[in-house]
């Protein structure tokens, strides 16, 4: 085979790893929700939110040593250490714990991937984003898809534990755009992958940190209901997921990786109910349509002239 005709071959497989990656990254994040609901049947949020960040982080280490990145960050480095370590890890994993105790795993699943569409009004607050027509009408259809999920026929506001519960999971949607953007302003010197196990690393001591105060009786049972979750999340999700997420971002464009991702709260819904059991009601159904559909928009914004980037 001639070099030019070896460039596109090379090219193309290139390009069906990557793909490959994204599917994979994709099952991980979104057949972890079932197995945090699982693992929460014998412990409490903030344990086990910790128990999460520090075996995650562990893993990370091993993984970014075995590739040969591991490097001391440098002051540079804190600052987004510091921010996704404590916004994107322990207040979303914490958020998210506290919302599945009350809220079924395939409704938590799409609440938390609103994160997209939160980042739309914080973007052009903070950012000087442009609000174009296309990001507007994302922000309507996914808010849409909130109110969807949030009216009385479909969430029991009678219940105060249900109602604070959803509001959990929006609040961990919104821990986790708060990182994203700084993560956007951020000068990288180290890579994402190099910096997760120092993330992980700060998450899991501020978690324990918080246990102790909120949570002085609260636990990690030593069973199979805790611990086999534990491990799947924390050894395979946290760090092979983004490894691969980091991985696709590099491999493919933009536009793709952030469609491909968007399959993470189907994939959660399918497994809920594969796993757990869960229903699909038609409130669920619409609702994360619309969020999904909306997240879909703001996507396909970066593509039309003058979005921003």
């Amino acid at each position: 085979m001639s070099g030019g005709a070896a460039a596109p071959a090379r090219a193309a497989s290139g390009t069906a790893e990557a793909i490959a990656l994204l599917v994979l990254a994709v099952l991980l994040f979104g057949t972890a929700w079932p197995a945090m609901k699982s693992g929460l049947g014998d412990a409490t949020p903030v344990w086990y939110a910790a128990a999460r960040a520090a075996v995650s982080g562990g893993a990370a280490l091993l993984l970014v040593a075995a590739t040969r990145r591991l490097a001391v960050p440098s002051r540079a480095d804190w600052p987004i250490i510091l921010s996704v370590g404590t916004g994107q890890l322990a207040g979303f994993f914490t958020l998210a714990n506290l919302g599945l105790g009350y809220v079924p795993a395939s409704r938590a699943v799409v609440l938390a991937y609103t994160t997209s569409i939160w980042l739309v009004p914080i973007g052009t607050l903070f950012l000087g984003e442009r609000l174009g027509r296309w990001r507007l009408a994302g922000l309507a259809s996914g808010l849409a898809g909130v109110a969807v999920l949030f009216n009385p026929a479909a969430l029991d506001w009678t219940d105060g534990r249900v109602v604070v519960g959803n509001l959990f999971l929006v609040a961990a949607a919104l821990s986790w755009s708060l990182a994203i953007v700084h993560a956007r302003t951020h000068r990288w010197h180290l890579s994402p992958l190099q910096v997760l196990p120092w993330q992980m690393g700060w998450a899991a001591l501020l978690l324990a940190v918080a246990g102790l105060l909120v949570e002085p009786a609260g636990h990690v049972g030593l069973s199979a209901t805790a611990l086999a979750p534990l491990a799947y999340i924390g050894i395979v999700v946290g760090p092979a997921g983004t490894w691969a997420a980091t991985s696709v971002s590099r491999a493919l464009p933009t536009i793709v990786t952030s469609l491909g991702f968007l399959a993470v709260p189907a994939v959660g819904i399918l497994a809920s109910t594969l796993v757990l059991g869960e229903p699909v009601t038609p409130s669920l159904a619409l609702g994360a349509g619309l969020v999904i559909g909306g997240a879909v928009l703001v996507s396909l914004s970066t593509l039309r002239p003058g979005a921003a980037r």
